[in-house]
């Protein structure tokens, strides 16, 4: 690779036009593409947005969706990065909150984004458009713009940390702002900027689906029996470096552990995949490993999401198998006020008790979360082995919501620390209605129905991927947990349509977890319509290790592009990137390529 081609690759900014299929909401957000050398340019995140303007929220706690049009990449001192917009309604109109503002973003490599920003750069007049540029010799950052008027202006900054410092607009004579041609019908460029070929290639890896690359295994090993032949395992590899140890189905029958002697063994690495759908009309799927079986527990909207319905089985194929057991462990009950929305039942271990969380209503429709817990030595499968479910309170004794709903509720225990979160949203259907916001609160293990803290707002969508065909949704948390984090996958969108997407909160294991702003919200979803061919609206999931030591995620996802489809359950392996991240969106021949299957290695008996 010359030098010359290491210097002559381009990143671009752009948002898109709507379409039928991908709103007004999507559309008017960063996006990003990258061209090598004189190749044209590809866009990264699969063409979807990667930086959504933040809505406001008014006095009645009622959100204010917001998009941005005309964005600006600019590389600013010591190689960061700074993106401006203009920040515009929901609607792609100039905004009144935003006039004399635009919208700014600081970054180290494009990959992580700090907190937005609003710019201040006139008092009255709406931005149109606007320009950076780094001067290095004055040390100054210069933000040329042009008001809804057509006049330019410009704006001196010394330090980006500290946007309260920019100085007062000066008017200036008109600067032609120059824009790259769009790549492909649809896309609106905001400008592009060269790169050096490493900046560029991270930038780009970070944005494109990961891609099974290579398997590796050991050319040579000695082996005097069967199972140390059985345990022989493959590397593969993907786009990023990143290794998933895979299991191989040796044809181990041509070695003869009696003579000694080098075998030439063969084998195929194992594909473990799950077809798509797999339960059809069962949403909110979560499979529990106990005591030796597996467990699976959804909302069941074949039955009008009334009863909490659980499948047995020896292994996960057998859950989903023809012929699969399913039973009733609670039903509807009017006299005890169990009469709809038997809402995502989770199977959660909490201390030494097996708890299932849920929320259901009774006559009058206003889910709240309720926990109902297993009896020692209990069967899960017999409905009489599990005690009366309880509504969770506060501390002080009062329900978690006296107005509202409350729904999907989870837990999990890390480093100590004792959670759960869940859905809180009031003035559902009305002017008022804030959008389902997520809370979390501490507990104890040994009476987890009560709270032991004041709830906590974690998230509320504010972004545009979160806040989409009439749907405004942070609902459905579930914990992931590492050696060193915390990551709590939670759903935006519509929950029964296309848009219905994973939207992701981590933290350091050992923080604060009642600190909202300890936590860090990413901001494009991590699983979208855009993610898995033929997989759309994928939401509310939840993970398991199963007794093989993998990790997996459940989702419900639907099989058609169409604004209310039918739910049905997913799966499909949680990979880690290099850097110990989890990806939730590997699967398919990206997640192990059939032309790689095939190995050979070679055994030494002696």
């Amino acid at each position: 690779m010359t030098k010359q081609y290491e210097k002559a690759m381009e990143i671009m900014v752009y948002t898109r036009d709507p379409e039928k299929d991908y709103t007004e909401s999507l559309s008017n957000s960063i996006h990003l593409a990258c061209k090598k050398g004189e190749e044209r340019f590809q866009p990264l995140n699969r063409n979807y947005g990667i930086l959504f303007a933040k809505a406001t929220i008014n006095e009645d706690n009622v959100i204010k969706e917001k998009g941005l049009k005309n964005p600006y990449l600019f590389q600013g001192a010591e190689g960061s990065f700074g993106i401006l917009a203009v920040r515009v309604t929901g609607q792609g109109e100039a905004d009144p909150e935003s006039r004399g503002h635009v919208l700014f973003w600081q970054s180290d490599d494009l990959t992580d984004f700090r907190e937005e920003q609003l710019l201040k750069l006139h008092k009255e007049e709406y931005v149109k458009e606007v320009q950076c540029r780094y001067l290095p010799e004055e040390k100054i950052y210069e933000i040329r713009w042009k008001d809804s008027k057509g006049k330019s202006y410009r704006n001196t900054l010394t330090d980006l940390s500290e946007p309260g410092s920019i100085s007062e607009p000066e008017e200036i004579t008109e600067d032609e702002r120059i824009s790259p041609e769009a790549f492909q019908p649809g896309v609106n460029p905001g400008n592009s900027i060269e790169v050096d070929w490493e900046t560029g290639n991270h930038i780009s890896s970070r944005w494109s689906p990961l891609q099974h690359t290579e398997i590796k295994v050991v050319d040579c090993l000695k082996a005097n029996t069967l199972n140390e032949v059985r345990d022989i395992k493959a590397s593969a590899v993907y786009s990023d470096g990143s290794i998933a140890e895979k299991q191989v189905d040796w044809d181990y029958e041509k070695i003869d552990f009696s003579t000694p002697g080098t075998y030439e063994l063969s084998g195929k690495v194992r594909r473990k995949e799950y077809p798509f759908p797999l339960a059809c009309g069962y949403a909110d799927p979560v499979i529990l490993p106990w005591k030796g079986k597996y467990y699976y527990v959804a909302t069941n909207d074949n039955k009008n999401d009334i009863g909490i319905f659980v499948r047995e089985a020896e292994n996960v194929e057998g859950l989903f198998a023809e012929g699969y057991k399913e039973v009733l462990i609670l039903d509807e009950n009017e006299e005890k006020n169990f009469v709809q929305t038997f809402w995502a039942p989770e199977f959660h271990c909490i201390g030494e008790d097996l708890y299932i969380l849920f929320a259901v209503s009774g006559k009058q429709w206003s889910p709240q979360c309720h926990m109902m817990k297993l009896k020692r030595g209990g069967d899960i499968l017999r409905s009489e082995d599990w005690e009366e479910p309880v509504r969770v309170r506060r501390a002080d004794g009062s329900y978690l919501a006296e107005d509202g709903i409350t729904l999907d509720m989870t837990y999990f225990n890390a480093g100590g620390k004792v959670c759960v979160l869940w859905s809180y949203r009031k003035g559902i259907g009305t002017p008022m209605d804030t959008g389902s916001m997520i809370y979390i609160a501490s507990v104890d293990e040994s009476k987890p129905t009560v709270l032991t803290s004041e709830p906590v707002l974690l998230t509320r969508p504010l972004y545009g991927w979160e806040n989409i065909q009439g749907t405004i949704n942070n609902e459905g948390p579930y914990p992931l947990l590492t050696e060193d984090m915390v990551y709590i996958a939670y759903s935006g969108g519509a929950a029964c349509g296309y848009t219905y997407a994973l939207g992701l909160l981590s933290i350091p294991v050992g923080s604060d977890y009642l600190d909202a702003a300890a936590w860090k919200k990413a901001t494009t979803p991590v699983l979208s319509y855009y993610s898995i061919e033929g997989v759309y609206g994928p939401g509310h999931n939840s993970f398991f290790r199963d007794y093989d030591g993998s990790t997996w995620i459940l989702y419900h996802g639907e099989t058609e592009l169409v604004p209310f489809g039918k739910r049905c359950t997913a799966m499909h392996r949680v990979h880690f990137d290099r850097k110990g991240r989890p990806v939730f969106d590997l699967a398919g021949e990206r997640e192990l390529s059939k032309d790689l299957e095939e190995i050979s290695i070679k055994i030494i008996v002696e």
